[in-house]
């Protein structure tokens, strides 16, 4: 493995680019809930990453506290960083999480720097950051803690229902800088769900926490991502999924469709093949020219949910309308008595 390379500087450690000290522990938990996961525990030297230039994000900063993903989501565009440390992309990218124990640290020691320019940081956009690992190592409180300290802007992309464990510092940082809550939910269909994603919430809970978010004064839109081909694309499905959307208070809706980078894209062929195998021809020619869908078909998918939205009265989301959005008057800053936090 490179990984002993990665706190010297070391050709491993330039080759991966990850910032790890030498000292790694791991760890596996014999909990339903982490049976078949290990724990690599690691200690960062930078928790501040910059989005590299050719990157289409519209970002330059993100903050990442875990590598792997136990939502499984089998067409995740990061399998291929686990690549990087000479893990598996596969099954390797779902069981064997690296985690920034002393993340928070570094973050507070980071934007402290000189150097720092307080510039919006995003994230959950590559692994989630309150994917399952998070109920048991609690990084996210320290890191949102750190940014409200600094008035830094950020924002939060999730599949993860945890989020809501964290609504009054959510409500404490939108007080004093920007932040952006988005949950990720492209489709509603149960069966689709459970094969796809299966580590996640169902669609219809995170729903539930976008209902929440938004009760007690967090603006939260609704990233309407994958848009999976010929599975969860229908007039049918786009229109109930942004019906479902709209119910649940959500500021705004953006609709993406699947992409398949190399490391995600076997391993999507591989799943499709099992479980559609009529289909995989039909994908082998709309993914021919790259990693994403034709245009005409991204064209197509963003006029119809856009449609759809003005229908239900969801339109795109005003300048600010993230920083400082006040709470009912009586609204208890907790989350309701009955909402589940689990990620399962």
């Amino acid at each position: 493995m490179r990984w002993s390379g990665l706190g010297d500087g070391g050709a491993a450690g330039a080759a991966t680019g990850a910032l790890f000290g030498t000292d790694v522990v791991t760890r596996t938990l014999d909990t339903p809930e982490f049976r078949g996961v290990t724990f690599h525990e690691v200690r960062a030297k930078s928790v501040v990453n910059r989005v590299p230039g050719a990157s289409r994000m519209p970002f330059e900063w993100t903050v990442n506290p875990y590598r792997g993903c136990t939502h499984a989501c089998v067409y995740c565009f990061a399998r291929k960083t686990h690549s990087y440390l000479d893990l598996d992309t596969g099954l390797g990218f779902d069981s064997q999480i690296v985690v920034k124990v002393n993340a928070p640290e570094v973050l507070r020691r980071e934007l402290a720097a000189p150097r720092w320019r307080g510039e919006h940081i995003a994230m959950g956009t590559n692994v989630d950051c309150y994917q399952r690992a998070e109920g048991r190592y609690r990084l996210m409180p320290g890191i949102i803690a750190a940014l409200r300290d600094r008035a830094n802007p950020f924002s939060v992309l999730t599949k993860g229902t945890l989020i809501l464990r964290d609504l009054e510092l959510l409500r404490e940082a939108a007080a004093v800088t920007d932040v952006g809550v988005s949950v990720s939910a492209g489709f509603l269909d149960r069966e689709l769900w459970r094969t796809v994603e299966p580590g996640t919430p169902s669609p219809e809970r995170r729903l539930d926490a976008v209902r929440t978010l938004t009760a007690h004064g967090i603006a939260c839109g609704v990233l309407m991502a994958p848009v999976i081909p010929f599975l969860g694309d229908s007039p049918e499905q786009l229109r109930a999924t942004v019906r479902a959307v709209a119910a649940a208070g959500a500021t705004s809706v953006t609709p993406l469709a699947l992409h398949l980078r190399p490391g995600a894209r076997e391993w999507y062929m591989a799943w499709l093949a099992r479980h559609h195998p009529h289909l995989v021809r039909r994908y082998e020619t709309m993914y021919a020219g790259g990693a994403y869908a034709p245009k005409w078909y991204q064209r197509r998918i963003t006029r119809q949910v856009h449609e759809y939205a003005a229908e239900f009265g969801i339109g795109p989301t005003p300048p600010g309308a993230h920083r400082r959005v006040p709470a009912p008057p009586d609204a208890d800053p907790s989350p309701p008595q009955g909402t589940q936090l689990s990620l399962l």
